[in-house]
């Protein structure tokens, strides 16, 4: 409880900074640098409690489905095969990558190679390479790591870049929410994850709100408003946070540090591979090829979102984004199946 008592306040604190600078990802990070400071300098792992992480990741999965309901189905539609090219791109790029570097580097496993390469949705995969027997704290660095350069490389590209003359974005008035609303978004981010669980799903903690949020807000006759409010938001981030940086260790880093040339070798590659695989996508939606840099952009879904809605751009980028994020989860859950069935050929 001592512990608890100085990370949390440090966390709060670390976060608030940091969204105040616009660092991305900001309270995740903060998580990671309070609690990965205190297992550094306690010499012992900081464990996050069993129903904070399973409600944090529950939090997120809900983040991560109540925005395909803001689209119309014909628009959902019509980005569909655009989504799975630009998702089975990311995801083949990925996993090829984190093979070769579970070949070629000493002490990473397959399950952590491929899944701290799979870029995009980098706020579940802490808590899929927990439940796949991946390095956390691998993971978590290298997904951190890969954010940060797309997080920051993005305002810089798309500033030189041409695009025509945009409306401004309209904002829009969302729908208010009831104290029952919010219970329900606690009550799906709790309850999801032990009934995926029960139907033996793969990452229940992620696919059960996930899936339990796409069935409430498509069988449910009354409007509801399943978007978390802040605090939940940030309390979810947090733990996810803390849960990265609490099994910290000076051999793990002194590992992470040997893999840098490699890491960074592959986020170059893969930039540069989706600002190509921005061409055709330009031309098969029929967007301008700045926005279709955004929707092929790898990762770094909340510097995407802040750049679209500044600039007006075509509904393609959210719905694009959306649609990979969750086929690059789903794809994650899967890497021991996958290597299950390379295992047998």
């Amino acid at each position: 409880m001592t512990r608890w008592a100085v990370v949390v306040p440090a966390s709060v604190g670390l976060g608030w900074l940091f969204t105040m600078l616009n660092v991305p990802a900001s309270w995740i990070l903060a998580g990671i640098l309070a609690s990965g400071a205190s297992a550094l300098f306690n010499g012992s792992e900081l464990p996050v409690n069993k129903v904070l992480y399973t409600f944090g990741a529950g939090i997120v999965a809900v983040l991560a489905a109540v925005p395909l309901f803001s689209e119309t189905p014909e628009n959902l539609l019509s980005y569909i095969l655009p989504s799975l090219v630009v998702g089975a791109f990311t995801i083949i790029v990925g996993l090829f990558a984190g093979y070769l570097l579970s070949r070629f580097q000493q002490g990473v496993s397959k399950e952590t190679g491929m899944i701290s390469m799979l870029a995009g949705g980098a706020a579940f995969m802490p808590a899929i390479a927990k439940e796949i027997g991946a390095d956390i704290r691998f993971v978590s660095l290298t997904q951190y790591l890969r954010l940060l350069a797309v997080a920051v490389s993005l305002p810089l590209v798309t500033s030189l870049l041409p695009r025509d003359q945009l409306s401004s974005a309209v904002d829009t008035v969302e729908m208010g929410q009831s104290w029952w609303m919010i219970a329900l978004i606690i009550i799906v981010a709790l309850a999801g994850g032990p009934i995926a669980a029960r139907l033996k799903l793969p990452v229940p903690s992620v696919l059960g709100p996930l899936l339990l949020t796409i069935l409430l807000l498509s069988l449910v006759p009354v409007e509801l408003n399943m978007n978390p409010p802040e605090p939940l938001r940030i309390i979810a981030f947090l733990s996810i946070g803390w849960l990265c940086g609490g099994t910290m260790s000076k051999d793990s880093l002194k590992h992470f540090a040997r893999q840098l040339p490699a890491i960074f070798a592959f986020i170059i590659v893969l930039i540069i591979g989706c600002a190509l695989l921005a061409f055709p996508i330009a031309q098969w939606v029929g967007i301008t090829y700045f926005d279709a840099y955004l929707a092929t952009s790898p990762g770094a879904m909340d510097t995407v979102l802040a750049i679209s809605s500044e600039t007006g751009t075509s509904p393609a980028v959210v719905t694009i984004q959306l649609i990979r994020m969750i086929l690059i989860l789903f794809a994650a859950s899967a890497i021991p199946h996958i290597l299950q069935l390379f295992k047998r050929s």
